[in-house]
């Protein structure tokens, strides 16, 4: 999931340059929502991950 956030990201910055802001505006909500989204897993399986090993 943190690859696609990449992705988009990149892709955002392509568009930016190229002068497509509409395309730049999505792609950086999208990496946006994916990145926050990968957080949150991660803190979730960090957090139950802790109490399997127990």
């Amino acid at each position: 999931m943190l690859y696609y956030s990449l992705v988009f990201l990149v892709v955002a910055l392509i568009a930016a340059a190229l002068g497509f802001g509409g395309i730049a505006g999505a792609s950086v909500g999208i990496a946006k929502i994916l990145f926050f989204i990968f957080i949150a897993l991660f803190i979730i399986s960090l957090v139950f991950g802790g109490f399997r090993r127990t």
